[in-house]
């Protein structure tokens, strides 16, 4: 792993989730772009990089919104790689900023979604899907990772309890953060465990909801960043890779585990010394291996792991090991809005290490991992991505 000293990341941007609309996707990515330009102050002209993710942007593309956001960049780059986007739209952007190929590029990402968007999306993800899966009565997602918690509950042990500890305290944390979609209900264990079945041994409460929304970033160098000024974090450690451990039958462990002592390495911090995590949440048993691969306890330990610690960002659970987990609630309570699930993450991230996460700030949070998650298919999610961010003003 190279550096990326000299380069940062700065102005989380959301725009708040909802359930069906009729808003385009280009309306979510265009809203986050103003946002981000509003934060900072810089004018449209001294943007000269995008990033954008987006699943139900087409037939637009990002090179067509340069046209419609009147914007003319020197670097572009359209990255749907699901909850891995937002990580790997940093990892790229901060390479070419550091290669002089730009100075400030707007990583943006938005998904709409209507009453059918998702059975299409995901009746049309890959040609795999279309050839040998949906032909045949496959329940997208669901069944994949129905498959997936089933093989990891009879591997190590793990109940339904052990999932409910993830969504209960990332409910909670969602109570305090007004841009969670369910933010305003609460979740108990009995509303857990009596939720209706789903697939498997999933029931609705592991379920993520889509929804429309967007998310974004700016990465560009640091001695821009002082002279606007805006408070930034620093990438201390990033990777990415996708496709790993091919041969596992089914999918108990991800691309984490061929660089996550190198991450820690790079970031000069152990996994002890982090102060908060963000892992990519469409079900809890893929935080449950996330937390495992990114070296936070032993693999098959997860169940315990969330049994002995507290996840709350506030630290006021009863138990005495604390490591705040999605702080603003993740997916489960802030709901899937499509590739910007995959920037969720980062903009908490950042939000926590430069201490503007407003209700649910972490105190005294000055490093946080983050780890992403996507594009599923059959019984595995093929990219794996993380980073480490810590404040740097």
């Amino acid at each position: 792993m190279n550096s990326y000293e000299g380069v940062v990341i700065a102005n989380p941007a959301s725009v708040p989730y909802v359930r069906h609309t009729k808003l385009g996707a280009s309306w979510f990515i265009g809203t986050v772009f103003k946002s981000l330009l509003h934060q900072s102050g810089l004018k449209k002209e001294e943007v000269d990089g995008i990033a954008m993710s987006s699943f139900s942007l087409t037939p637009d593309s990002a090179i067509s919104l340069t046209q419609h956001f009147r914007v003319s960049p020197r670097w572009i780059d359209q990255i749907n790689l699901g909850g891995a986007s937002g990580l790997v739209a940093l990892r790229r952007a901060a390479r070419a900023v550091q290669a002089g190929d730009a100075e400030v590029i707007a990583c943006l990402s938005g998904d709409t979604a209507t009453q059918t968007s998702f059975l299409s999306t995901a009746a049309n993800f890959s040609s795999w899907t279309i050839d040998a899966a949906f032909p045949y009565g496959a329940a997208g997602p669901n069944a994949v990772f129905s498959l997936i918690t089933q093989n990891y509950m009879e591997c190590y042990g793990a109940k339904r309890e052990d999932f409910a500890r993830i969504c209960l305290d990332q409910r909670y944390n969602s109570n305090h953060c007004h841009r969670a979609l369910l933010g305003r209900t609460e979740l108990t264990l009995e509303d857990y465990l009596s939720a209706r079945h789903i697939a498997g041994p999933l029931h609705l409460f592991d379920c993520v909801m889509p929804c429309a929304g967007g998310e974004g970033f700016l990465v560009m160098t640091e001695s821009r960043a002082k002279a606007l000024p805006v408070r930034y974090a620093r990438i201390m450690a990033a990777d990415e890779l996708h496709n790993a451990h091919q041969d596992d039958p089914i999918q108990f462990r991800g691309g984490w585990t061929e660089y996550a002592q190198q991450l820690y390495d790079m970031a000069g911090v152990g996994p002890s010394e982090i102060d908060c995590v963000q892992t990519y949440d469409d079900y809890p048993v893929i935080s449950m291996i996330q937390m495992e691969d990114l070296l936070l306890c032993h693999k098959g330990d997860a169940p315990r792991f969330v049994q002995d610690t507290d996840m709350r960002f506030d630290g006021s659970g009863k138990a005495k090991k604390k490591l705040p987990h999605n702080t603003s609630g993740g997916q489960l309570s802030c709901g899937q809005a499509g590739t910007a699930a995959g920037y969720l993450g980062v903009t908490e991230a950042l939000r926590q290490v430069t201490n503007t996460a407003g209700r649910n700030q972490v105190t005294g949070a000055r490093t946080c991992l983050i780890s992403g998650y996507g594009m599923v298919n059959y019984d595995r999610g093929l990219c794996s991505a993380a980073a480490i961010l810590a404040s740097g003003n």
